[in-house]
Parts: C-alpha cells; structure tokens; sequence
C-alpha cells in the first residue's frame, strides 16, 4: 500500500486543523493505520491509531482529548482532525499501515507516506 499525507499548515495555538492519508490498493480496510510525528531535533513519536476492524483507537497521553483519528474505507483514507492546537504541537505528522490491527509501536508499521508540515503559532 502507498499512502499520501496531506493537510499540513500554518494554524495559529487553538485552532483546528485536518490531515488526510490517501491509501492506493485494495486492502485498505485489513490495514491498522497510525499517525505519528517528528518535530524538530526529536525522534518521531506515536499520536493516534485506528484499527483495521472494529473502531478501536489508541492516542498518546499528549493529544488526548484533543486530536480524533477516523477512516472510511470506502475512500481508502484515514484522517486526524486536530483540535486545541499547541505549539507543541508543530512537527511533521506522517501516516503508516500495519499488518497488526491495531498498534502504537513503529516497528509494526510497514508502510509510511511522506510526512506533511504543522506548524502551530502562539
């Protein structure tokens, strides 16, 4: 599976904003899907994982309450609609596929877009 990440910008602290992961292929919905994120000088960090099956999700203690991953797989898309942003938040948010229904750990993913850029001003 390929995944494309996009949605990243500039939005001011409070503000709302909604990244997408565009997935090509047929198996889609037997992926879990993750979000992860890399600021600046520090190592890539889970955020939110949504199950293949069955809605379960998982979120760092950091996002939440805050941020909500969701997918239709019907559009092969995964989304992470972000709200309350915190400069903290700024980093370079990446989607992943696994084969595990539902993980947090990054080795478990075996499949990684781009990364799209948050950068959230105070």
């Amino acid at each position: 599976v390929q995944l494309q990440a996009s949605g990243g910008g500039l939005v001011q602290a409070g503000g709302p904003l909604r990244l997408s992961c565009a997935a090509s292929g047929r198996t889609f919905g037997s992926y879990g899907m993750g979000w992860f994120r890399q600021a600046p000088g520090k190592d890539r960090e889970f955020v939110a994982a949504r199950a293949s099956t069955g809605g379960s999700t998982r979120y760092a203690d950091s996002v939440k309450g805050r941020f909500t991953i969701s997918r239709d797989n019907a559009k092969n898309t995964v989304y992470l609609q972000m709200n309350s942003l915190k400069p903290e938040d700024t980093a370079v948010y990446y989607c992943a596929a696994s084969t595990w229904r539902l993980t947090t750990s990054q080795a478990n993913y075996d499949h990684w877009g781009q990364g799209t850029p948050v950068t959230v001003s105070s």
